[in-house]
C-alpha cells in the first residue's frame, strides 16, 4: 500500500440498514479513530470550520490528546460540516484504498443519521428540507414572501430567525412568481427527432427560485438543436441527506431514478441543472442503494449541465456565440462540481464566450446548502467564504460574479457587498459593488447566444 493512497479515492456503500450503523458506542469508537488520525495529520485545517473546531478541542483538552476530549463535544465538529466532500477528494491522504480507510464526510453523515433516528434534528431544519411543499407555497405568494423576507424588514426577519432558525443577516433566495415547469410547460423544446435527446432534471431551486438558469439551458439546447424535455418528479433529496434523513433520501432516489430510467431506455441523456443534483445522481444514490438497478443505470447516463454542454461544443459543429459581454468574469468553482471529478467544466463553458476574460476561484463559498443561512452558522459561513469573496472581488475590471452553485453566488455576492460597507474589507480600489451577481454561467452563455431577457 503506497503511503498517501496515490490511487483514485474509493467510496463504499453506506451500510445504513445495519443496526450497527446506529450503535452510538460503535459510532463513538469510529469517530475517535478517525479524529485521532486527523489530529496527527492536520492537512485539512484550512478547508472548513469542522477541522479547526476539532483541533481546538484537542489542543485545549487536559492531555492535549483526543482521549481527554468529551464525546459530547464531537457534535460541534459535526455541526460545522457542510458535506462538501473536499476533505475526502482534495486533501486527505488516507482515503480508501488506503488501509486507514478515512471518509470524513460519510462519517459525519452517519453521525447525523443517528441524530435523526433519535429525533434530535431541530424541527425548523426538518421543515426547511420540505422544499417542494415550501416551493409551491413560495411561488403562490412570491410577491408577499419576497417583500417580507428582505433583510431591511428587520422585525419580520427577527421573527423568522426565532421561529425558523434563519439568520436575520442572511440574504435569502427569492421565489419566482411561477415555477419553471409552469412557465415553460411540459412540452419538449429543441429539434424534434434530433439524435441528441436530453432529460433535463430541473431541481427544486431552479424550479421555484432561479428559473433563469433553466430558461438559459433551454435556450442553449435550442441553439444547439438538441431535443430537450424538462423533468422534475420531486426534489433530489440533498436537503434530507444534510440532516441525516437517509430513509426519505433513499425513497426519493428510488422514485426519481425509476422515472429517469424511462427516459434513458428511450435514448435520452440525463442532465442535472445544479451540481448538487448531479452529484447525488452520479455517485451518492448508488451508495445509498447499491443494488438498485435504476440508480446504477442512472449513474452511468447522468451529466452535469456544464459538463454536457462543453461535451457538445467539443464534439459537434455547433453555432458559435457571437455577442461579446463587456467586462471580466469572476467564476467560483462550486464544491459539488469539484466533487464530481470532471475537471473545471464551468470554466470551459465560460470559454465558449467570445473574448472571455475569466478569473477562477477554487475555494469554499461557506454556504453549504441551507447550512449557511441558519442563525447558528451564518457568521461562520461568512468567515469561511471571505477568502473566496476576496479573491473574486480583487479582479480589476470585473463585471460579473458567478458560480455553478446559485446559492454560492448569492452568498458570495452578499459577503462582497456587506464586507465593503461594514467590515473595512479592502479590494485595491476595484468597484465590485457595480458587478452583477449571476446565478450560473449558463445565463452568461445564453446572453452571448442572443437571449436578452436574462
Amino acid at each position: 500500500m503506497a503511503e498517501g493512497s496515490l490511487e483514485a479515492p474509493t467510496r463504499y456503500p453506506l451500510d445504513w440498514h445495519n443496526v450497527d450503523f446506529y450503535d452510538e458506542e460503535k459510532l463513538d469508537h469510529e469517530l475517535r479513530r478517525v479524529f485521532d488520525i486527523c489530529h496527527g495529520c492536520r492537512r485539512c485545517f484550512n478547508l472548513c470550520n469542522s477541522f479547526p473546531t476539532l483541533f481546538d478541542l484537542i489542543d485545549s483538552a487536559e492531555t492535549e490528546e483526543l482521549d481527554s476530549v468529551n464525546s459530547a463535544d464531537f457534535k460541534k465538529v459535526a455541526d460545522n460540516c457542510t458535506l462538501c466532500d473536499m476533505c475526502f477528494l482534495t486533501k486527505c491522504p488516507y482515503v480508501p484504498p488506503h488501509e486507514f480507510n478515512l471518509d470524513f464526510p460519510h462519517l459525519i453523515l452517519r453521525y447525523r443519521a443517528v441524530e435523526h433516528k433519535k429525533g434530535q434534528i431541530k424541527k425548523c431544519h426538518t421543515q426547511l428540507t420540505k422544499t417542494d411543499r415550501n416551493g409551491k407555497i413560495g411561488v403562490q405568494f412570491a410577491k408577499l414572501i419576497n417583500m417580507l423576507s428582505r433583510r431591511k424588514n428587520k422585525f419580520i426577519r427577527l421573527v423568522m430567525q426565532y421561529v425558523m432558525g434563519l439568520s436575520a443577516k442572511a440574504r435569502l433566495p427569492k421565489f419566482a412568481s411561477r415555477s419553471l415547469l409552469k412557465e415553460l410547460g411540459a412540452k419538449p423544446v429543441g429539434r424534434v427527432g434530433s439524435e441528441k435527446k436530453v432529460a433535463l432534471f430541473v431541481g427544486c431551486h431552479c424550479n421555484y427560485s432561479d428559473t433563469q438558469i433553466g430558461k438559459a439551458a433551454v435556450h442553449i439546447f435550442e441553439k444547439f438543436g438538441v431535443h430537450c424535455e424538462l423533468v422534475y418528479p420531486e426534489c433530489c433529496g440533498m436537503p434530507q441527506i444534510e440532516v441525516g434523513n437517509l430513509p426519505v433520501a433513499a425513497q426519493k432516489a428510488q422514485r426519481i431514478s425509476k422515472v429517469l430510467r424511462s427516459y434513458i431506455d428511450r435514448g435520452y441523456d440525463v442532465v442535472g441543472l445544479t451540481p448538487s443534483c448531479s452529484l447525488l445522481m452520479k455517485f451518492e444514490w448508488v451508495l445509498l442503494l447499491p443494488e438498485n438497478e435504476d440508480c446504477l443505470l442512472l449513474s452511468q447516463h447522468c451529466y452535469d449541465i456544464s459538463e454536457y454542454i462543453v461535451g457538445l461544443a467539443k464534439g459537434e459543429n455547433l453555432p458559435k456565440a457571437e455577442k461579446v459581454l463587456s467586462g471580466g468574469i469572476s467564476f467560483h468553482v462550486a464544491c459539488h462540481a469539484r466533487a464530481q471529478n470532471m475537471g473545471q467544466k464551468g470554466v470551459e463553458l465560460l470559454r465558449l464566450l467570445p473574448e472571455a476574460d475569466i478569473k477562477i476561484v477554487e475555494r469554499c463559498s461557506g454556504h453549504g446548502g441551507a447550512w449557511g443561512v441558519m442563525d447558528d452558522n451564518f457568521d461562520i459561513s461568512v468567515k469561511v467564504g471571505r477568502p473566496a469573496a476576496r479573491a473574486m472581488s480583487s479582479y480589476e475590471g470585473v463585471s460579473y460574479v458567478t458560480s455553478e452553485c446559485p446559492l454560492a453566488a448569492l452568498h458570495l455576492g452578499q459577503i462582497i457587498e456587506d464586507g465593503f460597507k461594514n467590515d473595512g474589507f479592502k479590494n485595491d480600489g476595484v468597484d465590485v459593488l457595480s458587478a452583477s451577481v449571476v446565478a450560473h454561467p449558463l445565463i452568461l452563455l445564453a446572453r452571448a447566444y442572443g437571449m436578452e431577457d436574462l
